[in-house]
């Protein structure tokens, strides 16, 4: 047991942090909505209600897509661009899809390396890709979920207000669900940005998302 929480601590702590800030956003959203709801003097809703409402599942929805995207367009976009200097990136010279001897597919898979790799065609072409597949799909997933929950609860607001509640394919042209989405990638963007660039100039001891500490600053694709 203790092998195996060293081996998966990582993700195991990434996991409960989750899980903790998840839950405070929950109590933290219901006190807000509920200030909100004293000061249009309106009744306070239980936490229930709240953890079960559009506006609770549009919040959590819309920080998930753009997280999913950020790490989509980074998968994709290094295997073709590069950042002198950076550990992020791929030395100049290595863009592309690499050969199969350096990806270890077909006749080069050796004994350990996964099922799929073995084999020919769709299997592969899927193992070849399945990790920018699938966060594609769960940044795809998660803004139609942020896009529909989203839908609800401004139509929830326009209703308060006496006003017409709209489709969903009317609320993707409102500025409210813009607002939302933008905001969140800006930041996504700059944060993925700021990484890259950061950290050819910057070290971190230990750490494999920074080069050592005595490597050279336009030293790419070296990892500590």
């Amino acid at each position: 047991m203790r092998r195996a929480l060293r081996e998966n601590s990582l993700g195991l702590v990434f996991g409960l942090l989750f899980l903790i800030v998840l839950v405070a956003q929950g109590f933290a959203g219901h006190a807000d909505v509920n200030q909100q709801q004293i000061a249009a003097g309106l009744e306070p809703i239980g936490l229930g209600r709240y953890l079960t409402s559009a506006s609770f599942a549009a919040d959590v929805a819309e920080n998930w897509q753009s997280e999913y995207l950020q790490f989509f367009l980074y998968i994709l976009l290094t295997v073709w661009l590069v950042q002198k200097g950076s550990p992020e990136s791929k030395k100049p010279g290595e863009e592309g899809r690499e050969s199969d001897r350096e990806q270890k597919v077909g006749p080069y898979a050796t004994g350990d390396s996964p099922a799929w790799a073995h084999a020919g065609g769709l299997r592969r072409a899927l193992l070849s890709n399945s990790l920018g597949l699938v966060m594609g799909l769960l940044f795809a997933g998660s803004w139609l979920a942020q896009s529909i929950a989203g839908a609800a609860a401004f139509n929830e607001r326009q209703l308060r207000d006496l006003q017409e509640p709209v489709t969903w394919a009317e609320y993707l042209t409102e500025p409210d669900f813009w607002s939302r989405t933008l905001q969140n990638w800006q930041s996504e963007l700059l944060a993925v940005a700021s990484m890259v660039i950061l950290s050819i100039y910057l070290r971190q001891r230990g750490s494999p998302e920074s080069k050592p500490v005595g490597a050279p600053h336009d030293a790419t694709g070296v990892e500590g």
